[in-house]
């Protein structure tokens, strides 16, 4: 199973965005199982412009598998997996990447991202991410 990270939704719409995160999200459609979880749809659906860009992104999101990320077993492990991390120095800009990551590695799927947070957790702790 492969989750795609806000920031590489944000890459794959943006007419501008990086190409190769464009390319890996499509590749990702067309050839893996793909999900999304209630954090990233959130955070997607939240920064839509008008109803319209909403409603458009809504229907393309929920062909995916849907997955509730956090409850108190993903919450407690990802407060063990923060901890861990800034007693090696690492800091975690924010709360919600630690908890998606989490997610991922708690249940062994991979994760694009376009987002340094997850590369400094990927160094230290077992973060899979997708690569083609």
């Amino acid at each position: 199973m492969v989750i795609i990270d806000t920031s590489a939704w944000i890459e794959f719409f943006r007419p501008s965005g990086n190409l190769a995160i464009k390319k890996l999200v499509r590749y990702a459609l067309e050839n893996e199982s793909v999900g999304i979880g209630d954090l990233i749809y959130c955070e997607i659906l939240q920064g839509t412009k008008n109803k319209d860009e909403y409603n458009t992104l809504k229907y393309l999101l929920d062909g995916l598998r849907k997955f509730d990320m956090v409850g108190f077993s993903i919450a407690e492990k990802s407060a063990e997996n923060y901890r861990n991390l800034r007693s090696m120095g690492i800091t975690v800009r924010k709360t919600i990447d630690v908890l998606i990551a989490t997610f991922c590695m708690e249940h062994d799927y991979y994760l694009i991202h376009n987002d340094s947070d997850f590369d400094l957790i990927k160094s230290a702790l077992s973060l899979e991410t997708f690569v083609n």
